[in-house]
């Protein structure tokens, strides 16, 4: 036992995290001790943490193969638990494997069996029927974000997967919503429910904007211009309005990321380290943003096109207001634009009509080096501070990837930084560091 608190206290310690919120404290005491647990809680709030403590906490470190299996339903999701894991530094391998990605790089992976995979439905199906990894050692079984895995277009894999795993004795599953009945097939039995939605929608006020005009776009504009500099999320049905709304805010000189479905996995990425960053305080976004994310506290939402269903309305809402901070969302309604009734405003927000100006103080340099090549963040900034010949105040966040890096640096710098230090050497490594 002894051992066990030691282990989860190191793990927090690496995460940064002082204390666990009541929701992990009373998740972790569930999933220890019942074998069906469903967590309910917004976004933003510490599932992952909730759920990997104690599921890594019951791995063996002797056992050679996959221990604990959890199902996302995004690319993006699968990374970051991924990220997570590793940042706890456990000592148990963990491989995420995903649609898009060469399936060779898998088969790499999974050849030196992870005691934890992450991944997607249709990726992890594929996997079992190749047979490339063995499903005798899963005991646990994690569903996170369950009410878009067990949507329709999952529902045949879900059940493949689930059929596929004789052994298991524990099953997890999360969302930040409870519009979704659990299918029979998952096989849950007597478990228990903690529930924190509640409480959250207290610290959301949610604002209508009147558009005069049917395209709305210099309503967004003046909303944007009001609120000022600040980070948040503008939420579009289609990819195709993501470009459209696109165009106009470079027209209106507004930077901003744009994030949905069709990007390459690279650009999706890239987009969302800028917005962490601070490259970017706005990005342009399908719903596929509005759930399980790494992505900072935002003072705000905007819902450009009205979503099309109550939970969508719920999960991008859930972007702001997390962890009891406060949050706005904005809801742009053309004035002749039935609005749902799931939709309740609380009050109609006329925008001042100045014109703040929108602009980011950090530019985004990449490195062609990270932690395979032994390269560390000290490492990182010392290349920065003594041949770059910058100061702390012009240095921002930096992100470190297995193969490559990710450093915000003063606007004014930018540059002449990426030219100067470009071809340097990290470790024994010679790098190219430019702007992106």
């Amino acid at each position: 036992m002894a051992n066990y608190i030691k282990l989860q206290k190191d793990i927090l310690d690496k995460l940064n995290i002082k204390e666990l919120n009541p929701m992990q404290d009373e998740a972790l005491l569930s999933i220890t001790s019942t074998a069906n647990t469903v967590l309910l809680s917004p976004t933003g709030t510490g599932k992952t943490v909730a759920f990997l403590l104690p599921t890594i906490s019951a791995l063996d470190k002797e056992n050679p193969n996959v221990q604990l299996l959890i199902l996302v339903p995004s690319r993006e999701l699968a990374i970051q638990i991924e990220q997570v894991i590793r940042t706890m530094g456990t000592g148990f391998k963990a491989n995420a494997v995903y649609g898009g990605r060469p399936f060779s790089k898998d088969k790499i992976d999974l050849a030196h069996a992870p005691a934890i995979l992450i991944g997607t439905p249709g990726r992890v199906a594929d996997h079992l029927r190749r047979e490339t990894f063995s499903v005798e050692a899963i005991n646990t079984f994690v569903l996170d974000e369950f009410d878009k895995s067990l949507e329709v277009g999952f529902e045949k894999e879900m059940k493949e997967i689930i059929s596929s795993l004789p052994n298991i004795k524990k099953r997890i599953l999360t969302s930040a919503t409870q519009d979704i009945e659990i299918p029979r097939f998952v096989g849950l039995q007597n478990e228990l429910v903690i529930d924190y939605l509640v409480d959250e929608a207290s610290n959301l006020e949610i604002k209508k904007v009147i558009s005069a005009e049917k395209n709305k776009l210099q309503s967004l504009v003046d909303v944007l211009h009001d609120i000022g500099n600040k980070p948040g999320i503008i939420f579009c049905n289609f990819k195709d309005t993501i470009q459209f709304v696109s165009d106009f805010l470079n027209k209106n000189n507004i930077a901003h990321g744009t994030f949905h479905g069709d990007m390459e996995q690279i650009e999706r990425e890239r987009a969302l380290i800028k917005f962490r960053n601070g490259t970017h305080q706005i990005i342009v976004a399908t719903d596929l943003a509005a759930r399980g994310l790494d992505i900072p506290e935002l003072n705000y939402i905007i819902h450009y096109q009205l979503p099309l269903k109550a939970e969508e309305f719920t999960h991008r809402n859930g972007r702001t207001s997390r962890m009891n901070a406060q949050g706005t969302a904005y809801v742009l309604q053309w004035e002749k634009e039935y609005l749902p009734e799931f939709i309740e405003t609380k009050s109609v927000f006329t925008p001042s009509g100045k014109a703040t100006k929108i602009a980011s103080q950090w530019r985004t340099l990449f490195i062609s080096g990270g932690r395979k090549d032994k390269i560390s963040k000290g490492d990182i900034v010392g290349l920065f501070f003594k041949e770059g010949s910058i100061n702390k105040e012009q240095l921002g966040i930096i992100e470190l990837k297995q193969d490559c890096a990710f450093v915000a640096v003063s606007k004014g710098v930018a540059r002449n930084l990426a030219d100067k230090l470009n071809n340097s050497r990290l470790k024994k490594k010679k790098v190219r560091i430019y702007l992106v």
